[in-house]
């Protein structure tokens, strides 16, 4: 995988990390520096730990379906793609309360990163993913995009978190579709 392919995964699986964030600045009055500090561990950290469960255990079982691994990762992708979109283009508002407390983090940051799961299936169907850097990189960029969405949300108010989503979807889509065609012969990168 390439350096620019990582930072655009990175940036579409954050995506709803980010849109939390902003939810959640929307709901706090005044950010303090930690609020930063434990939006974006909880959410940087969760994504960095679900692909690499999913990677795991998609590696269990990546050798009985080598023959079909493009289509899996391109399904996977897309999956995540559409449903995002989707959640992205949805009029229905989140409702994010103001605690920073351990249950109310955990749960947000679990419900995030379901998607990065999936995906750390996807990347065991890939030929040389180095999965540590993959989720470095996954987690620091969630971090980094956590806590802006919270100063963001703080700040403006929830315009950007649809777009977000939107575009975190087109590009996991893309990726999808470019590993598919890389596999079927049809592009070579």
């Amino acid at each position: 995988m390439h350096v620019f392919e990582l930072i655009l995964i990175s940036i579409g699986l954050s995506a709803d990390a980010f849109a939390v964030a902003v939810c959640k600045g929307l709901s706090v009055r005044k950010t303090k520096f930690r609020h930063y500090l434990i939006t974006g561990a909880w959410f940087g950290g969760s994504q960095a730990l679900m692909p690499l469960i999913g990677y795991f255990v998609g590696s269990l079982f990546a050798g009985y379906i080598e023959s079909i691994d493009h289509w899996v990762a391109f399904v996977l992708l897309s999956f995540l793609g559409v449903k995002m979109i989707i959640e992205g283009a949805s009029k229905k508002e989140e409702s994010v309360d103001d605690s920073f407390a351990f249950f109310p983090m955990l749960v947000l940051a679990v419900a995030t990163s379901i998607d990065a799961l999936m995906s750390g299936v996807a990347f065991a169907m890939l030929e040389g993913v180095n999965i540590f850097v993959t989720v470095a990189a996954i987690g620091g960029i969630t971090f980094a995009l956590s806590a802006v969405g919270l100063k963001i949300g703080n700040v403006f108010g929830a315009r950007f978190r649809s777009a977000a989503e939107i575009a975190g979807g087109i590009i996991l889509i893309l990726i999808g579709v470019k590993i598919l065609l890389q596999h079927l012969g049809v592009i070579a990168f």
